[in-house]
């Protein structure tokens, strides 16, 4: 697999992305969700809102390398954290 970029940083990325998915199975068992509307003005559950936020966060760090050249990542690891918690509190 040496034309893939596997280090300890995509280990660290895959494992947090499986032990998401874990605890949502986990939360939709032992703590079934009705669906609720926010500001998406669609219903959403906890899977929908997690998808949504991973896809928006990928989003987020791809404008800022586009657009700052990538230098520093903390900037939006912060915003990322607010939209992801944006996200599960109002959606």
């Amino acid at each position: 697999m040496g034309w893939m970029a596997w280090n300890w940083h995509t280990a660290v990325f895959f494992l947090v992305i499986a032990l998401l998915l874990a605890l949502m199975t986990v939360l939709a068992i032992t703590r079934p969700e009705t669906p609720r509307r926010g500001i998406l003005r669609f219903p959403t559950t906890r899977g929908d809102r997690l998808f949504v936020s991973l896809i928006g966060t990928a989003f987020i760090y791809i404008l800022w390398i586009r657009f700052t050249g990538g230098n520093t990542m903390w900037a939006p690891l912060v915003i990322s954290i607010l939209y992801v918690t944006a996200m599960f509190r109002f959606a």
